[in-house]
């Protein structure tokens, strides 16, 4: 207690270089937790926008050839078929699930109420490919049974149901779709970006009914094994080379077949954060370190001026080691409560600007559009926020035993003569 005491009095004489010291740590740890909370921040609401779908997604659009090949004119308008399946599944053995889309517009009534709608038809894989949301109590996606037997079943998106059922519970209920009648088995509530709202129906289905001709116009699968850019560019162009063998068109022909490959955007932003991550780390441990400097001049300061001090007290019978203990301590006192300030404004702020966010979130929750995210959570994580601190706690202690170590050595007559 009498250390502690002589401590306090020393920092209340010294209050202009205790504060100095102090600031220079606090700001060290505040700037480097909010520059840290800002990029993750960044990077957690631009990978948020990633999950509306697989990120590891490959979507296949057939479209018009622009170049004649093998005899063949250009223009000519290109179709999937079944043997388009066969040859993703059999020929890129990076494909996983795959799920063919067909689309045709038709009239959904329940009751007094209709509407024109697009009607989908997909394979039960497509619940891992587009994420549809289906809450509880709001029934199923199709599934295989379904897909297998041909089932006249619909799920529909959120805002048909709306429309047609008002407050009234859709599943279970049955939808007449042009002139057939469809079981509503279930309703999505994925909130969509573009596009209007669209039933969903087994693929075979769909096939037997509304596309007799068996062509459809978009394919999606999803595929492993595709971690580096190189590898995703020699998948799209393999993709071609299938694809331009089934459907005999000219690979090159970039008109012919569109190719979306979620998996290489995804990859192409993750590397951008990267590189921005590191950037703002080093900024943030320069921060640190010009914090640790300022440490380390101001103890040195502190020392030197306490040098006849010392003097003083050896002649007086204090041990270096007692001497040395109070410069120490004093530094451990010093930068662990400024340093605790720091940590705490830093992640004051970044909780504070994550409520205000979350709140904002909540008050949209009822839009019928989904919402961008450009920043979210900019929170850190505390482990490195105490590695941090410690560092700089570390730094002081170190920076007023070195000159005190040396200070102490000195013969109390000539630290006495100091000036």
């Amino acid at each position: 207690m009498d250390t502690l005491q002589e401590i306090l009095d020393t920092l209340k004489r010294n209050k202009l270089r205790t504060t100095l010291t102090g600031l220079s740590v606090s700001w060290g740890i505040f700037i480097l937790i909010v520059l840290l909370g800002a990029g993750n921040g960044l990077q957690n609401g631009v990978t948020e926008n990633f999950n509306e779908r697989a990120t590891n997604r490959i979507g296949l659009w057939s479209g018009t050839t622009s170049m004649p090949y093998k005899g063949l004119k250009s223009r000519r308008n290109l179709r999937f078929m079944e043997k388009q399946l066969t040859a993703i599944a059999d020929e890129i053995p990076e494909s996983r699930k795959i799920s063919p889309r067909s689309g045709v517009t038709q009239i959904i009534s329940f009751g007094q109420e209709y509407g024109s709608y697009n009607i989908t038809g997909v394979t039960p894989d497509f619940v891992d490919l587009e994420l549809p949301v289906i809450k509880p109590g709001d029934g199923r996606f199709i599934n295989q049974l379904d897909e297998k037997e041909a089932n006249k079943v619909i799920v529909l998106d959120q805002k048909i149901v709306d429309v047609l059922f008002k407050n009234k519970s859709a599943v279970g209920e049955y939808v007449k779709v042009g002139q057939l009648m469809f079981k509503v088995v279930g309703v999505n509530s994925k909130k969509t970006r573009w596009g209007t709202p669209r039933g969903y129906i087994p693929f075979t289905t769909s096939q037997l009914i509304f596309n007799t001709d068996k062509k459809f116009n978009q394919i999606i699968f999803s595929v492993d094994g595709l971690d580096t850019k190189a590898a995703n560019e020699k998948f799209d162009e393999n993709v071609r080379q299938v694809m331009s063998r089934s459907l005999i068109f000219d690979p090159k022909d970039k008109e012919a077949l569109w190719v979306n490959n979620s998996q290489q955007d995804y990859l192409q932003t993750m590397s951008i954060f990267g590189s921005i991550n590191i950037f703002v780390t080093i900024i943030g441990l320069l921060t640190l370190i010009a914090g640790i400097v300022g440490v380390s001049n101001i103890m040195l300061v502190s020392v030197k001026e306490r040098t006849r001090e010392i003097g003083i007290r050896k002649a007086i019978g204090a041990t270096p080691a007692a001497i040395l203990k109070n410069i120490v301590v004093e530094a451990i006192i010093i930068t662990a409560i400024f340093g605790y300030i720091g940590m705490l404004a830093g992640i004051g702020l970044t909780e504070g600007v994550n409520m205000i966010m979350e709140q904002s979130a909540a008050a949209t929750v009822n839009s019928d559009e989904v919402q961008m995210s450009i920043f979210k959570n900019p929170t850190v994580n505390i482990g490195i926020v105490f590695f941090s601190t410690t560092i700089l706690v570390v730094s002081g202690v170190i920076a007023g035993y070195m000159p005190a170590r040396k200070a102490v050595k000195v013969k109390p007559i000539e630290a006495m003569r100091n000036e």
